[in-house]
């Protein structure tokens, strides 16, 4: 196994063709740690069938996941293996609506060698001439469905995105490997901002669109793109259709979610931001999944 950065990854582009890309914005959207409501799988789902795209890198597989850890998926029909679920780490030029190019980095994230991994992403940055990287997460917050979907945003250096309060401080978080990469790219001088959107712990594990919805306009609004969010506009409006009707039908989730409404606009209303009120106690993520087992029940389909 070689120790070069490139040697991890191979690109599919002549070099006339790197240099008609203009200097694009890298979306870095990678799964395997916190993905709440499955907002990055469905942001990269989603744009992937609304825009034309193309792979134009690869990463070697086999050097960087575990497999024994997340194992894929074998097919296994009329006494045969019949199919093979591949992990593939890629990276792709897509178009916005105006036609504009840009990447995205998308797959699993890697379980092993993150700084050659992230020096290899940095050597591609600079092939592509990369003018902004944007990691995208989305975390389980004691934060109410009933209300805008709220945000963590960073950067490598002020003047990328508008003024914000300092609202946690100094915390510790576990490692991940797009935070590291933000970090890395801030320390060469490489522009790079992350966008983590706050999903309500009770429906962490279900695919929420409307995270999906928030982590792509939080993009276009960061990088002048022009990016569709029209199916889960749609999608957004149905799961919170459903979402209104179970809790009319249960008086103890209604309870719960009129708390966190209310814990959500006193600290609206003190500092105008719209993020959580750090002064009011939260349910525990072991007291909201109590109360939401049923109603998590619920909206998942049976098991054949």
């Amino acid at each position: 196994m070689g120790s070069e950065p490139g040697e991890l990854y191979e690109l599919h582009l002549e070099r006339d063709e790197i240099e008609l890309l203009n200097e694009p914005v890298l979306l870095v959207a990678l799964d395997g740690y916190i993905d709440a409501g499955s907002g990055v799988r469905l942001a990269v789902e989603h744009l992937l069938a609304a825009q034309p795209h193309t792979v134009i890198a690869t990463f070697d597989i086999d050097q960087l996941i575990d497999y024994r850890a997340r194992r894929p998926i074998l097919t296994y029909q009329q006494n045969a293996f019949t199919d093979y679920q591949q992990p593939e780490l890629q990276v792709r030029v897509l178009t916005d609506t105006d036609g504009t190019a840009f990447l995205l980095l998308s797959g699993p994230e890697p379980d092993t060698q993150w700084e050659r991994f992230i020096a290899a992403v940095g050597q591609i940055a600079d092939r592509f001439a990369v003018r902004l990287t944007v990691g995208l997460m989305a975390i389980p917050m004691g934060v109410p469905h009933t209300r805008p979907t709220g945000m963590s945003s960073h950067a490598t250096r002020t003047g990328l995105l508008p003024d914000q309060e300092d609202w946690l401080g100094v915390i510790q978080v576990p490692g991940h490997a797009v935070g590291l990469m933000e970090y890395r790219f801030g320390q060469a001088g490489r522009d790079a901002i992350g966008f983590a959107a706050h999903v309500p712990h009770y429906i962490a594990r279900s695919d929420y669109p409307e995270t999906a919805r928030t982590l792509i306009q939080a993009t276009a609004d960061a990088t002048g793109l022009l990016l569709p969010t029209r199916g889960l506009d749609e999608a957004a409006a149905k799961v919170q259709a459903e979402l209104a009707k179970q809790i009319q039908d249960n008086a103890e989730v209604a309870e719960v979610v009129k708390g966190l409404e209310q814990q959500y606009d006193a600290y609206v209303s003190a500092t105008g931001q719209s993020l959580l009120a750090q002064s009011a106690p939260l349910p525990t993520a072991d007291e909201l999944g109590a109360q939401f087992e049923a109603f998590l029940a619920d909206r998942e389909p049976p098991t054949s």
